[in-house]
């Protein structure tokens, strides 16, 4: 996608010796698709689990696995390579890192290719722990992952909850490849981990309000939205409930996710669930009217319906009760779009609006771009450009942390 954050970045991913090896294939692929470059850097144990061909082959570039060559019997000429890519990166991700690298890189070692590099990085380090349940939870292990975070500034992607290759069930499964591709382009859009401690909830996707059991009112919102809204906030560090209609998207499993279909049935679990948390933003596309009646039995062509009889839903920020929290609403426009986003955040009260026209080529329902304008209820306005949902999603929650 043309302004891909990847695009044109220099990546190094670093392998360490794990079952979840196989995934840095999913990584790699993921990364070179979106335009970045890519170099990999693989420890000796790395080889019992996935050979060097098949991701040089996939980076088209060369794989790094020893710091000396097997024989230097014809002359060498290596110079000091692990400082050539050190100084080359934007960004170092070890997908996956085992126990033994991470105890390596936290206490200083250097005794093969990866940990070398890591020791000589001048970019941002992006770790992706995978081990068992055991391993994972070892007190030390976790000493180690927090000096990394502390002493070097590296950013965590935690293991995951699932099935592992014992045969157990827990704490340990390398994070999912698409969640470390998030986590690298959050890294490399120069977002930060600043919503420690907040607790957002977060409205996606449309409502469907029933005419009988097979037919609906709905409208063409895809819940892009908001799901990128939500994981974003979940990568900065808040904690987030999602509630969503009816949708294809993904969560992250962290993300405690809610699904609806109706007006009603958001409007009530919005309610439940906001005395919980400290922010609300309302991204979903919720119905404005419902059929009066809804028939229990499908309605037949027959039976000659010309006209469906709609009541209003309820609004359900006008009533929510919003003291002591942060409220943020949206608004999709056709026509006088900054006046009619400026009457509804003073209308309904909130402290900011996020307002994207369907003018705008790209942006809107359905596609995985957006170019919004945010409104403060202090009167300051910020346009951003057309970008991806997803750093659009991370200038939203840049804006709402100023509040």
């Amino acid at each position: 996608m043309k302004g891909d954050t990847l695009s044109g970045k220099k990546v190094i991913l670093g392998v360490s010796g794990g079952i979840a090896a196989y995934k840095a294939c999913l990584i790699v692929r993921n990364l070179v698709k979106r335009g970045a470059e890519v170099r990999v850097i693989m420890t000796p144990s790395a080889l019992e689990f996935i050979t060097p061909l098949t991701l040089s082959t996939l980076s088209g570039n060369e794989v790094i696995v020893n710091i000396f060559p097997e024989t230097q019997k014809n002359g060498v000429n290596l110079k000091t390579w692990h400082i050539e890519y050190a100084t080359w990166a934007d960004l170092m991700i070890i997908a996956p890192a085992t126990i033994n690298t991470i105890a390596k890189i936290s206490n200083g070692f250097a005794d093969n290719a990866l940990t070398t590099v890591a020791s000589a990085l001048r970019c941002p380090l992006l770790i992706a722990p995978a081990a068992d349940m055991d391993m994972y939870n070892n007190p030390v292990n976790r000493e180690n992952l927090r000096k990394l975070k502390e002493l070097l500034g590296a950013t965590i992607v935690s293991g995951e909850e699932g099935f592992l290759a014992s045969g157990l069930s827990g704490m340990g499964r390398m994070a999912d490849p698409e969640k470390i591709i998030d986590m690298a382009e959050l890294c490399l859009s120069g977002f930060k981990q600043d919503l420690l401690g907040r607790k957002i909830l977060v409205t996606a996707g449309p409502t469907f309000e029933d005419i009988d059991p097979v037919r609906f009112i709905g409208n063409r919102s895809s819940g892009k939205m908001g799901f990128q809204i939500a994981k974003a906030a979940y990568l900065r560090g808040a904690e987030v409930t999602l509630i969503s209609g009816p949708s294809s998207e993904k969560a992250y499993p962290e993300i405690k996710l809610i699904k609806v279909r109706s007006a009603s049935q958001m409007k009530l679990a919005v309610e439940e669930n906001l005395i919980s948390n400290d922010t609300l933003i309302m991204s979903a596309a919720v119905a404005d009217y419902r059929p009066h009646n809804v028939s229990v039995k499908k309605i037949k062509k027959e039976d000659s319906l010309s006209s469906i009889s709609l009541v209003k839903t309820d609004d359900i920020l006008s009533c929510l009760d919003k003291v002591g929290k942060t409220i943020v609403g949206f608004a999709l426009e056709t026509d006088e779009e900054l006046k009619n986003a400026q009457d509804k955040l003073k209308r309904k009260n909130l402290d900011m609006i996020v307002l994207n026209s369907l003018n705008d080529k790209n942006a809107g329902f359905e596609f995985d771009t957006n170019k919004i304008t945010v409104i403060k209820n202090t009167g300051e306005r910020k346009d951003y450009p057309l970008h991806s949902k997803f750093i659009t999603a991370n200038n939203i929650l840049t804006e709402l942390n100023k509040l």
